[in-house]
């Protein structure tokens, strides 16, 4: 089955991203991934700032990554992702490709979670503007 991703972002990795075995450190990874996911929300016209002055906050509650293919200094890559919901939880799959040859470096689950005022809590106004984006 091919993934159906709904967003996807081109990027690039910087020299000082790389450890001394000259590919990517691993933490990287999730800087890679959490920038895509705060673009994919500001395309669907969310501010993360402007939810977290409101009183919610979306939080990592896990992530589970499978490290394929490193990247190294200069390579272009793209980050895609898709969407699911899981009870409370909004579960992001993004997966990382190197560029031009699609080759995989990561498979990544993200699973995020709702702080409404403090608490644990369904958003409904999140969940109604990622509604249309959420694959079965």
């Amino acid at each position: 089955m091919e993934d159906k991703y709904c967003y996807e972002l081109k990027m690039k990795v910087r020299d000082y991203e790389c450890d001394l075995q000259g590919i990517v450190n691993n933490a990287n990874y999730q800087h890679y991934m959490e920038h895509t996911r705060h673009e994919f929300l500001l395309s669907t016209g969310v501010s993360f700032a402007d939810l977290h002055n409101r009183g919610i906050d979306a939080v990592v509650a896990r992530l589970n990554i499978a490290f394929k293919t490193p990247l190294k200094s200069g390579d272009e890559f793209v980050c895609k992702l898709r969407l699911k919901k899981e009870g409370i939880k909004f579960v992001f799959y993004q997966d990382i490709f190197r560029l031009p040859d699609m080759k995989c470096a990561i498979k990544a689950q993200v699973d995020t979670v709702c702080v409404v005022n403090g608490r644990l809590a369904e958003s409904p106004e999140l969940f109604a503007v990622l509604e249309k984006y959420i694959s079965e």
